[in-house]
């Protein structure tokens, strides 16, 4: 049950950035890594996901959380990088290893 309130819950925030920015219903199927400009770690988690492209072919869409109104990027503003499947979330740090794991 946990598993399912989690994806669930995953569902509605995607569904809530969609909102935010429409354009990215036509990436509703890709990872998203959410980030801003300036953000060391958010480039660190960039380079993590072009590793894993390297071994694995992978779509993902990075997304700046400036454009969230500001509700929902307070939601992220101290978490930031994050990546969002379709189903799960991960919190920076993460590596190679634990993206694969979400395969």
């Amino acid at each position: 049950m946990k598993n399912l309130d989690l994806a669930n819950n995953i569902r509605v925030l995607r569904a809530d950035i969609i909102a935010a920015i429409p354009n990215l219903a036509q990436h509703h199927e890709q990872w998203w890594l959410l980030g801003t400009s300036g953000c060391h770690l958010c480039d660190i988690a960039a380079q993590i996901m072009a590793r894993l492209q390297a071994v694995q072919p992978l779509s993902y869409q990075t997304i700046d959380i400036i454009e969230f109104d500001e509700d929902l990027m307070m939601l992220f503003a101290t978490n930031i990088p994050v990546l969002l499947t379709q189903t799960q979330r991960l919190d920076y740090p993460f590596s190679v290893l634990d993206l694969q794991q979400l395969l």
